[in-house]
């Protein structure tokens, strides 16, 4: 008997039922990115993290922000805990750069809101 690991896809909102074996054939996919995600998964689960920081502000409390890529699914606590220290003052744009490189993981975290003071 294989064995089998089955996930569902969340490349896009079908939500594919994958199943990958141990060899990392893919079963179940509605399209190739099916098979690219499944394989992946079980070599290097990434993911993007959105998440927000304190902001000083008259207007908002919270700046909503994002990884400007994917990271390993293994240090997204360790984000959240860098991500939850920061606090940052007012003003702020679109896309600026909180954190450059954060943690050694070679993305960004940035803005996804622009704030004036």
């Amino acid at each position: 008997m294989s064995n089998i690991t089955e996930l569902i896809c969340i490349v896009c909102p079908k939500g594919c039922h994958l199943r990958v074996d141990e060899n990392l054939n893919v079963t179940g996919q509605g399209c190739p990115r099916g098979i690219v995600y499944g394989k992946a998964e079980m070599l290097n689960p990434t993911r993007l993290l959105s998440s927000t920081i304190k902001l000083h502000s008259a207007s908002m409390t919270r700046l909503p922000v994002v990884t400007s890529g994917e990271i390993p699914k293994g240090k997204i606590f360790d984000v959240m805990s860098v991500i939850n220290s920061l606090e940052i003052s007012a003003p702020v744009k679109i896309h600026q750069v909180i954190v450059k490189n954060i943690l050694g993981l070679n993305v960004d975290l940035v803005a996804t809101r622009s704030v004036s003071s």
